[in-house]
């Protein structure tokens, strides 16, 4: 059996490898987990529900959920096989957000988590004929709800459905409408609508076929170390295409799926749960080194030496792309991993072995610490608009280069515009059976996306590097010139500043200015290490940022960048300390957590005056 729509996926892995436990989640503090089998019985059980509520193929239901669940998976399969259309929410989306996409997708329902989700649909205004909850009513976490047939028309109520008062035994009628709505579904059909956050104004809706989304499943299952006997935990937002995507790939794999219900547990989830592979954005791996530079102050003068000695050879990992190993690293490697690393490993499950890495740029100095500690950590590069994996470093041998995104995923051309600069940047452009066919209402900007020969616009900048590795440098709409008439990619200057485990956000800035400067958040943990050893008596964020002492070390740290990592046009002439992170909760960053460049500028915009020397 093969799989060409996204709801076979799940009688793909129960003919190939079912599961006892294929997917697993918390409800109120204990495990449940499901069968595949349970799984599909319960797939066409909600979409029996739906069907007798009246929802129609061609509907769209919204999903807005605060983490992934085993529900969403079967809210997400019980739709797509009848023909629903599932438009995932961020759960950090603004008010406005979530009422345009209610508007702009005529959303005729909603599934929500839990409370807070709902009152966040009734917040932003959102009138809808139904709202159905993941959580069940009147049953017990995890106990065998009895469905001998569908609810009678009584038992309706005008408010929330909840799972088990919606899912029921699809009678002989709607078991009849399922198999009529599945067989009419091709696979270039319709299947889902994303909502990209976009760093200015309100979220476009990505089409994504069903031909779209497994086209890329399947090219990330010939490059991934998955199967039936590794486990996955899956923390990351599900309203995002690469969480999902992801998912339905452990799915095809048979890779049992663990669901977080929050960030903050994952720790102790890592330790329960012991996986062998996860996906993360950069700022995890990032809160997972400053847990090991916590512990290293909190110990004593030979354990610090220690960690700095084994951090600093972790950085400096050889392996990459084929290079070998020299005997010497290789001594040294074993010693750090007898004495740190192994520990390090434990503290996230003991287990795990690799870690697929996307959405923002990763330090290349983390992803070699992490490999250097057994941990294989490759980056990739997607968009929404591509189902989302374009390229991906790869984890045999020769297909790694940390500081790149990868090798162009099989399946998916990419090529580099003919418009290049000195260091041959051009805009990348993907041609493959992942790319949307654009934007819901937008017609025109949808065409806009396209070159004459079919060609999708990234609106990234890059070039390859050794042959075959693409390298991001940059987005085309953010460059910008300053008086001197060169033009500068921001986001590169922004990656070289993070570089520096004291600076844990930038933002620079250069439009029409004589040089660039930054907008600075430091990572106040490493800050306040520092000032334990040099000290510096430390106090509230707000008051440090405006010590002369601090001021003076951040100017020696990015006068370091400047001559090591930027050119002469790029270097950071001055900048600007904050001390408050920017979130998607602050309106600061979008629900993938990218920068909210003109919203910074505005909020900040007497501290950029003042770096520049007006105001």
């Amino acid at each position: 059996m093969d799989f060409t729509r996204l709801f076979e996926i799940l009688e793909y892995q129960q003919l190939r490898y079912p599961q006892k436990v294929a997917s697993a989640g918390r409800r109120d503090g204990k495990w449940q987990t499901w069968t595949t089998s349970e799984l599909l019985n319960e797939r066409d059980h909600v979409s029996a529900g739906l069907l007798h509520l009246g929802l129609h193929p061609g509907d769209c239901v919204g999903i807005l959920a605060h983490c992934g669940s085993p529900e969403w998976l079967i809210a997400d399969a019980a739709m797509l096989q009848v023909g629903i259309i599932p438009v995932p929410i961020h759960a950090t989306a603004r008010l406005d957000e979530i009422a345009h996409i209610a508007q702009d997708a005529k959303l005729r329902a909603c599934f929500v988590s839990n409370g807070e989700m709902l009152d966040r649909i009734e917040s932003a205004g959102v009138k809808l004929e139904f709202v159905f909850s993941f959580e069940s009513r009147n049953a017990d976490p995890g106990a065998d709800v009895s469905r001998n047939a569908v609810p009678g028309r009584s038992e309706r109520s005008s408010g929330v459905q909840y799972w088990n008062n919606l899912a029921c035994l699809p009678d002989e009628h709607l078991a009849g409408k399922i198999k009529y709505y599945r067989e009419g579904i091709h696979e270039d059909a319709l299947a889902t609508i994303l909502y990209t956050s976009g760093t200015t104004g309100l979220p476009k809706g990505v089409k994504l076929s069903h031909r779209n989304i497994t086209s890329n499943v399947k090219s990330v299952l010939a490059i991934v170390p998955l199967g039936p006997d590794t486990s996955a935990v899956s923390f990351l937002p599900m309203s995002h295409i690469l969480e999902r995507m992801v998912c339905y790939t452990y799915q095809a794999a048979g890779t049992p799926i663990w669901f977080a219900d929050s960030m903050e547990r994952l720790p102790k989830i890592l330790q329960e749960v012991r996986p062998h592979f996860i996906t993360a954005v950069p700022r995890v791996l990032e809160r997972m080194y400053e847990r090991l530079l916590e512990e290293r102050s909190r110990g004593g003068r030979l354990k610090k030496k220690i960690l700095d000695w084994a951090i600093a050879l972790g950085e400096r990992f050889p392996y990459s792309g084929g290079q070998a190993m020299p005997l010497d690293y290789r001594l040294k490697r074993w010693l750090a991993d007898f004495l740190v690393f192994r520990h390090w490993r434990k503290r996230m499950g003991g287990r795990i072995r690799y870690i697929a890495v996307g959405a923002a740029a990763l330090q290349p100095r983390l992803g070699r610490l992490f490999s250097a500690a057994r941990i294989d950590v490759r980056e990739g590069y997607g968009l929404t608009e591509t189902s989302p994996v374009i390229a991906f470093n790869r984890f045999e041998p020769g297909g790694v280069h940390f500081g790149t995104v990868g090798i162009p995923a099989p399946g998916v051309e990419v090529r580099i515009a003919a418009e290049r600069d000195e260091a041959g940047n051009g805009e990348v452009e993907v041609r493959g059976p992942n790319v949307t066919s654009g934007y819901l209402h937008l017609p025109e900007e949808s065409a806009e996306r396209f070159t004459e020969d079919g060609w999708f616009r990234t609106g990234d900048l890059g070039r390859f590097e050794h042959k075959r590795f693409l390298k991001i440098t940059g987005r085309k709409s953010e460059i910008f010139k300053t008086t001197t008439g060169k033009f500068v990619a921001p986001s590169f200057v922004e990656q070289q500043l993070v570089g520096s485990p004291y600076i844990s956000q930038a933002l620079a800035i250069g439009l029409n200015r004589p040089f660039v400067g930054a907008l600075i958040v430091p990572d106040f943990q490493q800050l306040e290490a520092w000032c334990v050893e040099n000290k510096v008596h430390w106090t509230a964020p707000q008051f440090m940022v405006l010590n002369p002492k601090v001021e003076k070390f951040f100017r020696q740290e990015i006068e370091k960048i400047n001559e090591n990592r930027l050119g002469t046009i790029e270097r950071v002439r001055a900048f600007q300390l904050l001390y408050e992170p920017w979130t998607s909760e602050n309106g600061l960053l979008t629900p993938t957590l990218k920068v909210r460049r003109e919203v910074l500028s505005k909020k900040f915009a007497v501290e950029i005056e003042k770096m520049f020397g007006g105001g």
